[in-house]
């Protein structure tokens, strides 16, 4: 998506030196964009626990990113499949409820484990580490392309803009690019269909107000910051046309579960 006019990922390789991985320290947000460079595994486990990147895509993304920076870096001499393994269960350690962690770590080991030398383990790892990013982009955009049908036929229904209530963030920062909940309502915003987005305030962290506002300043998206317990007075009167958010888990039967 775009920051002041220029587009970004949340998280990228370095084109000129394969040992750098760059993400946006969301820490920094909405103060200041700050770009962190990774440079070895220990870096991207720091980032996922220490919440310079957060959201279970991004997480796993990062993840990915993680392990290839471990294969560029391979000690001499060593037992490969034993590295990987442990450099597996440190990433797993930072954040376990993030259902993207385990499912982009176990793709990246299993690739790993084919490799037959160490130049073969940086090329595999850089592969399969490029596709997982792709892959949480094309689906975002594909949520999108779904959504956004939701969006127009209220429209089509109300002859005016679409209030959207979303809580926490589940945007682009959350994602590689494009976001889950907000790749409707970009979506909608990009085709020209007026849209308003209340935002949760989002506590203790405050991710509605300091990152979801953000997201949607930059992309020039009419928005209001709300107080959590806002929302539903707002719907009581009529103001919440659709409500659009992400989840940790969604069981067989629709229910969504998140922590707090």
């Amino acid at each position: 998506m775009n920051v002041q006019g220029t587009p970004y990922r949340t998280i990228w390789p370095d084109l000129s030196d394969p040992h750098r991985i760059h993400i946006i320290d969301q820490r920094q947000l909405p103060h200041k964009l700050e770009i962190v460079s990774l440079k070895k595994v220990e870096d991207a486990a720091l980032a996922i626990r220490d919440m310079w990147v957060r959201g279970a895509p991004l997480i796993g993304a990062t993840a990915a990113w993680g392990m290839y920076l471990a294969a560029a870096d391979i000690p001499a001499r060593c037992n490969m499949q034993f590295y990987f393994e442990e450099v597996y269960h440190l990433l797993l350690s930072t954040r376990p409820t993030a259902v993207n962690l385990k499912w982009a770590l176990d793709r990246m080991l299993t690739v790993l484990r084919d490799a037959g030398d160490m130049d073969e383990a940086r090329l595999l790892a850089s592969r399969m580490a490029r596709q997982i990013a792709e892959e949480d982009v094309w689906a975002n955009e594909r949520i999108g392309d779904h959504g956004v049908e939701l969006i127009r036929e209220i429209y089509q229904n109300k002859q005016r803009p679409v209030n959207i209530l979303t809580h926490c963030n589940a945007g682009w920062l959350a994602t590689v690019d494009w976001g889950t909940a907000t790749a409707p309502l970009y979506k909608a915003h990009l085709q020209g269909i007026p849209v308003h987005v209340w935002v949760d305030e989002t506590r203790p962290r405050n991710q509605g107000a300091s990152l979801t506002a953000w997201e949607l300043q930059q992309m020039g998206v009419p928005h209001t910051l709300i107080v959590d317990n806002a929302g539903g007075h707002l719907m009581q009167q009529g103001k919440v046309d659709i409500v659009i958010t992400g989840a940790d888990r969604v069981d067989a039967e629709g229910y969504a579960a998140n922590k707090i």
